[in-house]
């Protein structure tokens, strides 16, 4: 048979069956994301430019937080929440950092943190405990997430760091992806990430991403890493608000992937710029309190 009669054979067997097969071919409308016109645009160097500009108005903040924690995950196996309490933060640069936190309903201190940037301590007056160590000594405990929580942690996540262009360098990524929302519509979510590399002790190193979200151009995400490669911190930031001509988020998450805890702030009152002299970053050790010196693990408490 003819190579071009076998063709014209099966074409025709095709345009038969088709029209009788409408059981096995469907089409379906696609939905259409939503139009990109309405993402806003920003350069790397505006980006740039927003988060030194952002770092040089804050200069120190005092604010008034509801405090959430949850502590495990993967490798613990479970999730255990803890209620929620009233604290205050205390920040100013270019690194003292003091968090109270106050026992729900009867409002007594809990704990009280403060920290210069390279030591910290720790009151802990239902135990009668006072922690003295430093911010990059850690006493891993996966028994006790929390005992490896650093002021570090939280300055660093609070206030967005510069880019210094004598230590860092700075490139934009583009981020998008198709998202549908609970009335079955799909989104195009669009993100700038600002990746910023450092020289470290090995060479350079991934340090820090800052993901800017196109819908407001404002920073919706921190990523932060160790030397090694390692994500340290996951900072999330939500409800940006105005604080004295100043966008400031009123809620920040902090999440610590390798030890397992995450550290909610929802601020209810938030003051920036304010003159806070050293007395209020200054914690005295009770004269009876249990004495525990993180920086020297093998020392014995002592009275």
């Amino acid at each position: 048979m003819p190579s071009t009669f076998r063709r014209h054979h099966v074409v025709f067997i095709l345009l038969a069956v088709m029209p009788l097969a409408g059981c096995l071919f469907r089409s379906h409308a696609v939905k259409p994301a939503i139009n990109a016109t309405a993402l806003q645009s920003a350069t790397q160097q505006q980006l740039i430019d927003y988060i030194n500009d952002q770092a040089a108005k804050i200069h120190s903040m005092q604010a008034t937080v509801d405090i959430d924690t949850a502590v495990g995950g993967a490798k613990k196996g479970k999730v255990t929440d803890y209620q929620q309490i009233r604290g205050y933060v205390l920040a100013r640069k270019p690194s003292m950092l003091r968090m109270i936190g106050l026992m729900p309903i009867v409002r007594n201190r809990a704990f009280d943190m403060v920290s210069d940037g390279q030591d910290f301590k720790l009151w802990i007056p239902p135990k009668n405990r006072f922690v003295i160590g430093r911010n990059d000594v850690q006493t891993n405990n996966p028994e006790q997430p929390l005992e490896n929580l650093r002021p570090e942690v939280i300055y660093n996540a609070l206030l967005i760091r510069k880019i210094d262009p004598e230590n860092d360098i700075a490139v934009r990524e583009n981020h998008s992806n198709v998202v549908t929302d609970s009335k079955g519509r799909n989104i195009l979510n669009s993100d700038y990430v600002i990746d910023i590399i450092r020289k470290g002790n090995q060479g350079w190193f991934l340090s820090r991403k800052v993901v800017f979200s196109r819908a407001d151009l404002l920073p919706s995400r921190q990523l932060i890493y160790t030397e090694d490669g390692e994500l340290a911190t996951d900072a999330r930031y939500e409800s940006y608000k105005d604080y004295d001509n100043v966008k400031f988020p009123s809620r920040i998450e902090i999440s610590r992937p390798q030890e397992e805890y995450d550290i909610t702030l929802s601020f209810v009152k938030l003051e920036l710029n304010l003159d806070l002299p050293d007395d209020k970053f200054t914690l005295d050790q009770p004269p009876d309190a249990e004495v525990i010196r993180l920086d020297k693990p093998n020392a014995t408490p002592q009275k």
